[in-house]
């Protein structure tokens, strides 16, 4: 019997609606969750329009019959290829910070969206036992950064170190942060951390995790003296301080429920080897917001 994606599109169309993100039918067939020929799901997304289940904006296909989520989508598409010439630029001067061993450009902006509100969020790889330096470093740096109001180029967000490879927390969320990631550089890093995450093939059985070519990004002489000078049981000491120093100031943020710019709710989780956003709130937002799709669209 042939395949019939129907709910598998209107699945990949709830989880974008969350953001007001119409898709191309190429889109579509890259989000499915089930194996599929791209030609199977022109007809199929032919019959959902003629039903009303969906509708065609142009290009775009959504679950709302709203032109405006198309002009917004393709004003968002030109500002995110503007912004993108500076994220990839900020992201090879970050890999130059001690113990970087990759980056990627993360966020709205890896799925090619920007409005005027939107940061350039990115991914870290650290060496192994070095993170809480590496990020100590980098997030010194972002303080520099609001004298001139540059801050929102540098939200580091999410950092794991080369023993903690394989993200923990497996579900469409981080599946869909992982094959869009936009890799800057990082070399066999990367390679080793997407080899580590093919478990996104489950969600996504049309599209692999992400492999660009990156810049093949020399390190720099301060990068590599900084990094001998720490290479030693005083670093690995300094590390561990600096993440219990980290873990106690983000327990206070979340016990006084504090928000960012965007009014989420901010909170981090930290360890040896990570420090991420608390997933028990934007990401279980998401989660949560995406089930009620589901049922409300009755996929």
């Amino acid at each position: 019997m042939p395949v019939q994606p129907d709910q598998s599109i209107l699945k990949a169309l709830a989880y974008f609606d969350i953001f007001n993100y119409p898709l191309t039918r190429e889109e579509i067939f890259h989000f499915l969750d089930q194996q599929v020929e791209m030609h199977s799901i022109e007809p199929v997304l032919q019959r959902l329009v003629n039903d009303q289940r969906l509708f065609q904006l142009g290009d775009f296909y959504s679950l709302q019959p709203d032109p405006a989520l198309c002009t917004r989508r393709t004003d968002g598409n030109h500002k995110a290829a503007q912004l993108l010439r500076t994220a990839y630029r900020v992201g090879r001067f970050l890999y130059q910070f001690p113990f970087v061993r990759g980056i990627g450009i993360s966020g709205s902006l890896s799925k090619n969206f920007a409005d005027n509100e939107t940061d350039i969020d990115f991914f870290v790889i650290t060496r192994s036992n070095r993170l809480w330096l590496a990020r100590t470093f980098m997030h010194l740096f972002k303080k520099l950064t609001f004298i001139t109001g540059h801050q929102h180029w540098y939200c580091m967000n999410y950092y794991i170190d080369e023993d903690a490879l394989r993200i923990e927390e497996q579900n469409i969320f981080t599946a869909t942060e992982l094959i869009t990631l936009l890799p800057v550089c990082g070399n066999g890093t990367m390679d080793r951390f997407y080899n580590q995450n093919n478990w996104t093939v489950e969600y996504f059985p049309n599209q692999a995790v992400t492999r660009q070519s990156m810049l093949m990004a020399r390190c720099s002489w301060l990068k590599k003296a900084l990094e001998w000078l720490l290479d030693n049981r005083a670093g690995n000491a300094l590390d561990t301080l600096l993440m219990r120093i980290t873990a106690r100031r983000w327990k206070k943020k979340e016990s006084l429920n504090k928000t960012n710019t965007h009014g989420d709710r901010m909170g981090l989780q930290t360890g040896k080897h990570f420090s991420k956003p608390n997933p028990d709130f934007f990401q279980k937002k998401v989660l949560d917001l995406f089930a009620s799709k589901l049922n409300e669209f009755k996929v």
